[in-house]
């Protein structure tokens, strides 16, 4: 039997920050993990509120000492419109004004290694089949190796960051399902050759409208590759013939800027598929556990939430569950899930905004208030958390208001325009 004083379910970021902010408080922590590192995973473009988690946990060194490529700002593009956003002209003190876009696969093993160079014990290719938590909150885990052989793990508090995994929902019977529309993705890496020609600015993602439903990311990494993706409804690659690769040169074909870039470029990998991500549970702890990261609610990928939910999930779940281990009275549900939800429910207002049309107008107007953009960079930087902002703490109101505004002032100059022409 292993015995520590904090098991963490996951080696993703959330598992990885959480582990790292218990180690440096002096707590001994093991990191169970299915998979083995590297692999892959989507998610590539962070925020700069993610900066804040990896300094505290004392990852940042690690993960700069990569080279990874540095991202200052995001572009959304709708064909000749574009709204270009730099994450140094925000509304938020003292935020962060830049970040990194990451091969994740290089990125979350950055992280696992770093646990491990501070005495972080970290088992690849091992899966929690069961679990037991004791009336004092303790629990008693049985961990399955590859060979097939078990072993259980005693530990005073457990931190699941299983991601898409799940581990305790899917014990516990915790899963629910989410209310946002099913989507799917395809997507790969391409060898960038003409990025230096065509886009002529690595440091941001962007963000390509490719339809009323359909949208690509595009995001340059340092090493000279490209991850694009292409995302809707399932219908919509549904209605694609052909392999995996002829899809995604088919639809690379149909959109001008990805045409002249990616027509002709090498794929690094056969082009990859995920569809219904989207998935909560009632609540993000229980008797003797708390969830962190994507296995506590996990949206979309526009807007890039996930790596910087899952971190912050991280930074507050790690400084109760120390709370715990001292001794001290924690209310999960007023010092963790609502702070929790409230980040959540920002970047869902704006993830359903940009899927019924609200954003688009906002994003794409012809003339936007500075203070407005500055407001709305805030967010997209992660910093769902800043009451000052209206965008943050009246969100539904203010993008929903500001696009019927928007829409109502644009109807009135056309209709002022076609009476002019009349």
């Amino acid at each position: 039997m292993k015995i520590v004083d904090v098991l963490v379910i996951g080696a993703g970021p959330s598992g990885t920050i959480a582990a790292a902010l218990i180690r440096k408080a002096g707590y001994s922590v093991l990191i169970v993990e299915k998979m083995q590192f590297p692999r892959f995973v989507i998610g590539e473009s962070l925020l700069p509120r993610c900066m804040e988690a990896l300094e505290e946990a004392d990852l940042l060194n690690a993960v700069t000492a990569q080279g990874f490529q540095q991202k200052f700002g995001a572009k959304f593009v709708r064909d000749e419109t574009i709204f270009d956003i730099n994450f140094s002209h925000c509304h938020t003190k003292d935020s962060k004004t830049w970040t990194w876009q990451v091969p994740r696969a290089d990125f979350d093993k950055t992280l696992a290694d770093e646990c491990e160079r501070k005495g972080i014990e970290v088992l690849y290719k091992t899966e929690v089949t069961a679990i037991t938590i004791n009336p004092d909150e303790s629990s008693v885990t049985t961990i399955k190796y590859e060979d097939g052989g078990t072993e259980t793990v005693a530990a005073r508090f457990i931190v699941d960051g299983s991601g898409y995994g799940r581990v305790i929902p899917k014990l516990f019977g915790l899963e629910k399902d989410s209310n946002l529309p099913p989507r799917q993705t395809l997507f790969t890496h391409f060898v960038d050759l003409k990025r230096s020609t065509v886009a002529r600015e690595p440091n941001r993602i962007t963000i390509f409208v490719f339809n009323e439903t359909t949208w690509v990311w595009c995001i340059p990494f340092s090493n000279g590759n490209t991850s694009l993706g292409f995302v809707g409804f399932p219908e919509f690659f549904a209605g694609l013939e052909g392999t995996a690769e002829e899809k995604m040169r088919s639809l690379v074909a149909r959109h001008p800027k990805l045409k002249d870039r990616f027509q002709n470029a090498e794929m690094k990998f056969e082009p990859k598929t995920l569809q219904s991500w989207s998935a909560t549970t009632d609540k993000f702890f229980g008797h003797g556990y708390v969830l962190t990261g994507n296995v506590t609610e996990f949206l979309d990928p526009m807007f890039s939430s996930g790596v910087t939910l899952a971190s912050v999930s991280a930074q507050k779940a790690s400084a109760l569950v120390l709370k715990k281990l001292k001794g001290e009275a924690v209310d999960w549900q007023t010092e963790y899930m609502d702070p929790c939800m409230k980040g959540v429910n920002v970047f869902k207002t704006f993830v359903m905004g940009w899927y019924n049309g609200d954003l688009h107008t906002i994003f794409f107007a012809e003339q936007k208030k500075d203070e407005m953009v500055k407001q709305i960079s805030s967010v997209l930087a992660g910093y769902v958390w800043d009451d000052t902002n209206p965008f943050v703490s009246q969100h539904e109101k203010y993008v929903t208001s500001l696009a019927n505004f928007l829409r109502s002032r644009d109807s009135g100059k056309a209709a002022a325009i076609n009476n002019v022409r009349i």
